[in-house]
């Protein structure tokens, strides 16, 4: 297929381990394949040495760096971005597949001179099959696109960085990512979130999130666990208050808020109602889900507040 012409676009993937390997050379394979050909795409190696080695022989027409920054998910990307002299840089984490119009769909968001960043719909490739206590308001625990998210090409607040596209100006602006927020080893932290409030803050500019543009996140078994799920609602919990402290007033949680608000007991209505009307009884497992999500996050952002108080 000839790509198609457009907006000088980079795809940055940062990667921190050999046990990807697979899942990396899968995501690399899928960028360079894209209807929008990419004006580059830069691998970036966590601070791992063997791991950047492989693959710099192993990705001939692909940069290959070394995260200068100090270790972690935002300092990898931010060096790859800061590499990056495109118009556009957009970002792939290194457990996704990108379909072939994944690049050119968030690029067509930038015709609108107001639009700073885009992300796209992440759809779950389940190494096992999903778990049937999982409710659809709750699949961002598994890093994927969640019931109540448009199904249209609008403007939203936030989006994720494993698909997400910026302008450099912006991005750069900002100075990127937060150095030490985010993303290391089991440490989940909403760097992404932060990022786009900042930027947002900084240019005044808006954010789109467009459902075309479609990537695969893995799955794995060992998140498909009631364990890793609790886990993730107690680190999100801590997350967002960690978060909220950066943030000016003005621009506290409500996407949070509405969330908890109407999305979740919505969930637990919905459900309970399907139990009782003998749908099935994994309806009712559904509803304990999010009343026990509500606990754990609630849990974890209260930890977190008192170790802000200790501090």
């Amino acid at each position: 297929m000839t790509a198609s012409p457009g907006p000088d676009a980079t795809v940055v993937i940062p990667t921190h381990t050999e046990r990807r390997w697979e899942s990396l050379r899968r995501t690399v394979a899928s960028a360079l394949a894209q209807d929008l050909k990419p004006a580059e795409v830069i691998v970036v190696a966590d601070h791992n040495p063997g791991l950047f080695e492989r693959a710099t022989r192993a990705f001939p027409g692909v940069t290959v760096l070394e995260n200068t920054a100090i270790r972690g998910a935002s300092g990898n990307r931010n060096t790859g971005a800061f590499h990056a002299r495109s118009e556009l840089i957009a970002f792939l984490d290194d457990d996704t597949v990108a379909h072939p119009g994944w690049l050119g769909h968030l690029a067509s968001a930038f015709t609108d001179p107001g639009v700073v960043g885009a992300g796209g719909s992440i759809r779950p490739a389940w190494q096992r099959r999903r778990p049937r206590w999982m409710p659809d308001e709750l699949l961002w625990t598994v890093g994927v696109s969640y019931a109540g998210m448009p199904t249209t090409a609008t403007e939203i607040r936030n989006v994720w960085s494993a698909s997400m596209m910026v302008r450099r100006g912006a991005f750069l602006a900002v100075g990127g990512f937060r150095a030490g927020f985010g993303k290391l080893g089991d440490r989940n932290r909403p760097e992404d979130t932060e990022l786009c409030l900042r930027i947002s803050a900084e240019t005044g500019g808006r954010w789109m999130y467009v459902p075309a543009s479609v990537i695969e996140h893995d799955v794995p078994v060992d998140r498909s666990t009631f364990r890793f799920f609790l886990r993730r609602c107690y680190a999100e919990g801590r997350g967002k208050v960690q978060m909220s402290a950066l943030l000016p007033r003005d621009r506290q949680l409500a996407t949070e808020q509405d969330y908890l608000r109407r999305t979740l007991p919505r969930a637990v209505a919905r459900d309970i109602v399907a139990a009782s009307r003998g749908h099935g009884g994994f309806h009712a497992l559904r509803a304990a889900t999010v009343v026990a999500a509500v606990v754990a996050a609630g849990f974890g952002g209260g930890v977190e507040m008192l170790a802000g108080i200790g501090n």
